[in-house]
């Protein structure tokens, strides 16, 4: 393996790490995060944006049913410099954590255009740390009564614009994911803000090159946060690697969720995940049970080798499918945890228990456990509409079957079980109507038609003294380029 300078990546304890990683995208001025026109083609051309990833700039459209005609995107060019110069302004954003981008310039900019007078802002918990910060800033600047949801917030399907509507809400701000559920969808105008996180990219760079020989066949993925620092790590790697960074649309190229990833050439060498957990990685490690994965930590700046127990899974979900074969009767649960649930899925699986001659009857829940499914003593077997990884990581806590709609359309006979467990619930390019977006491919092709789409559930952290989630194994460390002397 080729080895790192010792001048260029000395070893940087963690404490060290975490205080130097905000500098590494800081800047002495706010950046713009408008851009106009010409100059976006300028940069396209100049190579120094992908015109293939999701810019959350663009992401907000005036979601009021009220408007006339159809619904247009509502895209500012620019900021105007009066509020990218604001001196108080900037010194509140100074603030929140400079490698953090809250985009709090076009949040600003984006609020007053809309005339809003109630804004809502969702966070997943990891950001609600700075709710109260954004609050204010938003309240001072933009003269708005603020509501922050403090309800749970797994992922971009658990965008809750009905309860903000609910709550005399005008306008909303949602972090943190991508726009999985497009905007113009939403019965709100709604804001996405993906949180772009700045990480030490040259260290990255080093720790691919400590641990890979040239020429390697190499996957880089991420989560939306750190889709920008994967793609500037390609430009340098693709000079002795070759790259692949996929794309499982409507995801973002490099982009993958917990319930959605691409599925991989086999002659792959390595997948390498930007992320600072396993939930989002073991999605594309259940997609490809083939190749060799491992994480990168742009936070402990650790890299580990990631390993899955492909067999301890499929043994439980097919024990479950072969025990709800027998069931007469089944609870059909629709997520209502946001926009988590589907109608379309629903409406499949009611006409599929119709046709098996089944008695069903429909629950609509916000979260699923245990306990609550266990009052429902008549049921023989349940369908979650929620998240495929609530039956994968946890369906052996509960005492009768919890399937997804992939494993229930294999009790309906309308697949066959499959090898290679499909991961491709929110995906264009699906293995059947039991997923969100199938055939929306096929349909933009033939009729150049948009698309709508939700995102996923991530499952609970397990709580203390139970059972580890079927498939997971400690992870084996690989040598990081910290380590080098």
């Amino acid at each position: 393996m080729d080895s790192v300078p010792e001048e260029a990546h000395r070893p940087i304890d963690t404490a060290e790490a975490r205080e130097l990683a905000p500098e590494v995208t800081a800047s002495g001025k706010p950046k713009k995060r408008f851009v106009g026109k010409a100059r976006r083609q300028q940069q396209q051309a100049e190579g120094s944006v992908d015109p293939t990833i999701e810019d959350s700039a663009v992401a907000i459209r005036d979601g009021s049913k009220d408007s006339k005609g159809p619904s247009r995107p509502r895209i500012a060019n620019q900021v105007p410099d009066d509020i990218l110069n604001d001196a108080k302004l900037n010194l509140a954003i100074e603030q929140l954590p400079s490698n953090y981008s809250f985009e709090i310039h076009k949040t600003v900019w984006s609020v007053r255009k809309a005339d809003a007078k109630k804004v809502a802002l969702q966070f997943p918990e990891g950001l609600l740390i700075f709710a109260c910060t954004i609050s204010d800033i938003l309240e001072k600047f933009c003269g708005v009564e603020t509501l922050v949801m403090g309800d749970v917030t797994y992922g971009a399907c658990c965008i809750d614009d009905f309860t903000a509507v609910a709550l005399g809400c005008d306008f909303m701000v949602h972090y943190g994911h991508s726009c999985l559920v497009p905007v113009d969808i939403t019965t709100i105008k709604t804001l996405y803000v993906f949180v772009d996180i700045g990480i030490d990219v040259q260290h990255f760079i080093a720790t691919v090159r400590k641990n890979f020989e040239k020429g390697s066949k190499l996957v880089l993925v991420g989560v939306i946060q750190f889709v920008q620092a994967i793609q500037s790590a390609r430009k340098e790697l693709e000079i002795d690697y070759i790259l692949n960074v996929p794309q499982a649309k409507p995801l973002s190229p490099a982009e993958i969720l917990g319930c959605t990833s691409p599925q991989l050439p086999k002659d792959e060498d390595a997948l390498i995940f930007v992320g600072d957990g396993r939930f989002h990685l073991e999605s594309i490690m259940i997609h490809n049970p083939d190749l060799a994965a491992f994480r990168y930590d742009p936070y402990d700046k650790k890299f580990t080798r990631e390993r899955y127990d492909h067999a301890d899974m499929h043994s439980l979900r097919k024990h479950a499918i072969e025990t709800a074969k027998k069931a007469k009767r089944f609870g059909l649960i629709l997520g209502t945890l946001g926009r988590q649930g589907s109608t379309s899925i629903l409406e499949h699986m009611e006409l599929k228990l119709k046709e098996r001659g089944c008695d069903y009857t429909i629950i609509l829940l916000s979260e699923i456990f245990p306990g609550k499914l266990a009052m429902f003593e008549d049921m023989d077997a349940f369908i979650q509409i929620a998240c495929p990884r609530l039956s994968i990581d946890w369906g052996y806590a509960f005492s009768k079957p919890l399937l997804t709609p992939y494993e229930a359309s294999v009790v309906f006979e309308s697949v066959a079980w499959q090898d290679v467990y499909p991961m491709d619930f929110y995906s264009n390019d699906s293995l059947g109507p039991w997923t969100v977006n199938h055939g929306r491919n096929i349909r933009k092709k033939a009729t150049g038609a948009g698309g709508a789409g939700k995102s996923l559930l991530k499952s609970k952290d397990k709580a203390e003294g139970t059972k580890s989630p079927p498939g997971t194994t400690p992870p084996e460390i690989a040598q990081p380029a910290t380590t080098t002397s």
